[in-house]
């Protein structure tokens, strides 16, 4: 499937997607299980954009038909699910992160003040 055409236009690149990638992005954005933004990191394209294209489809300017390649489908569909699964990760760690900090520093504060009862 042949997603975007890259076109340069003064300094910046300006990339044209298929109208069946587009619907194929939204119809995998629809999903009630997967997130906008998810589909959007998975097909390395800006989540605006995608809400955008969500948008003109619902209204019907975006017309087409979704990709017939199924297993392009899937693989969307798995890096979106990885993507899912690599945000779950991350805000794991960043917890796993905060409450070790939150734990060295109780430790330090009462080492410190240990220090301070055993001196008088």
């Amino acid at each position: 499937m042949e997603n975007s055409r890259t076109y340069k236009t003064g300094r910046m690149k300006k990339h044209r997607y298929s109208n069946e990638f587009k619907v194929t992005a939204v119809k995998l954005a629809n999903s009630p299980s997967i997130l906008t933004i998810d589909v959007a990191e998975a097909l390395n394209i800006h989540p605006f954009m995608l809400s955008r294209w969500k948008k003109e489809y619902r209204e019907g300017k975006l017309k087409g038909k979704a990709h017939k390649n199924i297993k392009e489908i899937k693989n969307m569909e798995n890096a979106v699910s990885e993507q899912q699964r690599v945000r779950v990760l991350e805000a794991a760690l960043k917890k796993a992160k905060m409450e070790n900090d939150l734990l060295k520093k109780a430790v330090q504060f009462n080492l410190e003040r240990n220090q301070t009862f055993s001196r008088s």
